[in-house]
């Protein structure tokens, strides 16, 4: 008799169904076989899940076993098919009822002696049997707030392969997981506001006018001038995420394995900060078996790459596909996948080597050429891909002892906010979620000019030598600049301001 069970693999963010077939005859001497392109990790669940029925007082009759895993021509990866393996051995060997299994999937690692622990890819399989209408998804406990946040879905979490066993055969009865979309309020970030920054005013209102837009920005200025300081803060003023936005990076963190023990859905943006010796891969995703990187892990959050000309040159022109389309596509031989990369790039970098070209108070030991060279490290389209370049200038002593609060968090938030609704009115439901998504036919019909605004921005492309990608990104920056200001029309104030947030095109001119 051949037992059929559902299961599922994980290809980029998205689960597919594979269903696994277990033969188990008398016929023959006892061997086991498993096929259907199952890779090192997958065959060797056969000796884990042999030693967890004999731990837990199954005893199989020798027979001789086939495996099969379909689709045949699709790659199988990981520990997950544990489980279903195990329950697909005592179903062919009648311990349980081949009809109790009909419409569940099952998923999970097996230990030696029985006990079920969690795998990645949990959520995106979870909403794959919500789809295909499953009676119910199985998992570890460790996975089970995971799996829970598919609503409509019955999400069971039996502690070992006995107790899972003991279910399906109509044994002991299992209570389903209540769904724990609503058990994740949106968490509040303490210990960080923007008032603790002194001075730094206008990189302040910098990063208002790129959270209100979602905007890439650049932070260019002397160590010590609070870079890194400013760009740590973002997260407090931008949007929470909506449920759409929680799912997708849940799904993304759930691939990658990332999730924290008996996490449910993801509420707080990321926030991810490497270190500039990252490789290629391990920024923009990749590797033998495709997994996301950190531009993917930043999905819907802030990626924040500090000393930026000190990454890998390879790494950042790779960076190049993901801020242009928010997709980073890994292609193989065999497969291309593409894993969702949305997110705000947020850069800090020093004017020259030594960091103090042109700082007052510090004479810069740079040479003309070493400078040249350092700046030369950020090509022109990666830089055009940066909305906003701001100098974030030493912090005077006066500002530094001033006690009176600058501009806090909570006040800039609300702006952002208030904009932030704007757009998302203006745009619909199924439109670009912020104005930095802009493009095309919907670029031309938000972002109209009258003849002062046409006069600024042709005089602006002459002065500047604006290529036609940069122009695009000042008009969307103008945009969000008259959200701010709640004004339904861009006016050459906007524009101005727009303009004057993109300094490396300024000191080009120059």
């Amino acid at each position: 008799m051949v037992v059929r069970l559902n299961s599922g693999g994980v290809e980029g963010v998205d689960a597919y169904p594979v269903e696994l077939e277990v033969d188990m005859t008398r016929q023959g001497l006892p061997a086991f076989t498993m096929v259907g392109l199952a890779e090192t990790a997958v065959r060797e669940a056969k000796d884990r899940v042999l030693a967890a029925l004999r731990a837990c007082g199954f005893k199989l009759p020798p027979a001789r076993v086939t495996v099969n895993l379909a689709p045949a021509w699709r790659r199988k990866s990981g520990a997950s098919y544990d489980l279903p393996l195990a329950v697909g051995l005592l179903a062919a060997a009648g311990i349980i009822p081949a009809d109790h299994l009909h419409g569940y999937y099952l998923a999970g690692e097996l230990s030696l002696n029985g006990a079920l622990r969690p795998v990645g890819g949990i959520l995106p399989l979870a909403l794959l049997a919500r789809e295909k209408n499953a009676a119910g998804l199985i998992v570890p406990p460790g996975n089970a707030h995971e799996a829970a946040v598919a609503q409509g879905l019955k999400v069971y979490a039996p502690g070992d392969l006995a107790q899972c066993a003991a279910f399906l055969a109509g044994k002991i009865p299992l209570d389903p997981l209540p769904s724990t979309h609503n058990a994740c309020p949106a968490p509040s970030i303490p210990g960080l506001d923007y008032a603790e920054v002194k001075g730094q005013e206008a990189a302040k209102r910098a990063l208002e006018v790129a959270a209100a837009g979602g905007h890439n920005i650049l932070l260019i200025g002397p160590p010590g001038s609070g870079k890194t300081m400013l760009a740590q803060r973002l997260p407090t003023i931008l949007p929470p995420l909506d449920l759409e936005e929680a799912l997708e990076v849940t799904k993304i963190y759930s691939v990658a394995g990332k999730l924290p023990p008996d996490s449910g859905l993801l509420r707080e943006r990321p926030f991810r900060s490497p270190h500039h010796t990252i490789s290629q891969v391990a920024l923009v995703g990749g590797g033998g078996h495709p997994r996301p990187g950190e531009v993917s892990l930043a999905h819907r959050g802030v990626l924040f790459l500090d000393e930026l000309p000190e990454f890998h040159k390879s790494a950042l022109e790779a960076l190049r596909q993901p801020l242009e389309g928010g997709v980073a596509a890994i292609a193989r031989a065999a497969h291309s996948v593409n894993f969702p990369a949305a997110c705000m790039l947020v850069a800090a970098m020093n004017p020259c080597p030594c960091g103090y070209y042109g700082d007052p108070a510090h004479q810069c030991s740079c040479r003309p050429e070493s400078r040249a060279r350092y700046q030369a490290r950020l090509s022109g389209p990666l830089l055009d891909r940066i909305d906003v370049h701001v100098e974030v200038p030493a912090v005077a002593y006066a500002d530094f002892r001033d006690s009176r609060a600058g501009a806090s968090s909570g006040d800039m938030r609300q702006r952002v906010l208030a904009a932030r609704a704007m757009q998302r009115q203006r745009y619909g439901e199924h439109g670009p979620r912020c104005n930095a998504e802009l493009s095309g036919a919907a670029l031309e019909r938000h972002c109209m000019l009258d003849a002062q605004g046409h006069a600024l921005m042709e005089g602006a492309v002459t002065r500047l030598a604006l290529s036609a990608r940069a122009c695009a990104r000042v008009l969307r920056m103008a945009r969000t600049i008259a959200d701010l200001d709640s004004a339904p029309q861009i006016t050459t104030s906007h524009l101005a301001e727009a303009v004057a947030l993109r300094v490396l095109d300024r000191g080009s001119a120059a």
